[in-house]
């Protein structure tokens, strides 16, 4: 039977390296997780976290975190990712019934959740020698973990969603599903911790025609300081304007001000205070200006 099995295997193992040569067909393979990446040969390292909380929802002041999960990995100085060197996987029980919505894209029902708490106490230690915390979605998870775990505050974070040009990499999207997709693999797990093993699955890998890791291209965006711009009180007619070049609207429901506003990188911030008061507020103005760096930037704090 073992060996009916083997031979199955490679019978389609033949079949889809075949496909795969054709244009006319690209393969899907099944992610198989893994644990090694670059090899390190002795070389120092430093440690990073993959983060993923699942939520009862998107109100990052007020909905509850149902489940956190981490993996720790180490990288190398030229920004390669060696290896995995844990993980961390926990349920907590929110303080109102998970809705049918919510079970439906988490997978996590009340009956898993009751009587589960975080230990802040482990999430504390498991996180306290990361140098970098990395995201798929930096600006939501960022905000739920600071509220929950006070050691988030403290710590460098990336954006592998936001802070990657994935278009430009030849893939269809920043989702995670379009990453993988493009890389040849899928997955079909629905929890946390399943999404934190296909991204670094996807980041150790390198990027198309370039020849460095997509964590390297992370790391570099990352590293850059950026400035936020507010455009407050900018007259109503020139939304269009605004939204054209790249503005976010603020509805100040968060405590931010009530207004359109834009980050830049730090050395095109002058340029873009000039068009402000060129093509918005047609006199000089000083418009409010906030200095990011991964430290603060997507923190409930700024």
């Amino acid at each position: 039977m073992v060996d009916l099995i083997s031979s199955d295997r490679t019978d389609l193992a033949m079949m889809a390296e075949a496909l795969a040569k054709s244009p006319d067909y690209r393969v899907l393979r099944r992610l198989v997780p893994r644990t090694e990446f670059a090899p390190s040969a002795g070389q120092a390292t430093k440690a990073g976290i993959l983060l993923d909380v699942e939520t009862t929802g998107l109100d990052t002041a007020r909905d509850e975190v149902i489940e956190l999960a981490m993996v720790k990995f180490e990288y190398l100085a030229d920004d390669r990712i060696t290896r995995i060197t844990d993980v961390f996987s926990s349920l907590n029980e929110p303080s109102t019934p998970i809705s049918a919505e919510i079970t439906e894209l988490t997978g996590i029902t009340d009956e898993m959740v009751l009587g589960q708490q975080i230990d802040p106490e482990a999430v504390s230690t498991f996180a306290s020698e990361a140098v970098v915390v990395v995201a798929h979605n930096a600006s939501f998870d960022r905000k739920f973990a600071e509220r929950y775990w006070s050691i988030f505050e403290r710590k460098a974070w990336a954006c592998s969603a936001t802070e990657v040009d994935w278009r430009k990499l030849g893939f269809d999207g920043s989702r995670l599903g379009y990453l993988l997709n493009g890389s040849g693999l899928f997955h079909q797990a629905h929890r946390a911790i399943d999404d934190c093993r296909a991204l670094i699955e996807i980041l150790s890998k390198d990027a198309p025609r370039l020849g460095r890791s997509a964590f390297a291209l992370l790391l570099e965006r990352a590293r850059r300081k950026t400035v936020r711009i507010w455009a407050e009180q900018s007259p109503f007619e020139l939304k269009d304007a605004l939204k054209k070049r790249g503005y976010r609207w603020s509805d100040g429901a968060d405590g931010r001000p009530r207004s359109w506003y834009i980050d830049v990188d730090e050395h095109d911030h002058v340029a873009e205070i000039e068009f402000l008061r060129k093509n918005i507020y047609l006199q000089d103005s000083d418009p409010r200006i906030q200095f990011l760096s991964a430290i603060n930037r997507f923190s409930k704090r700024v």
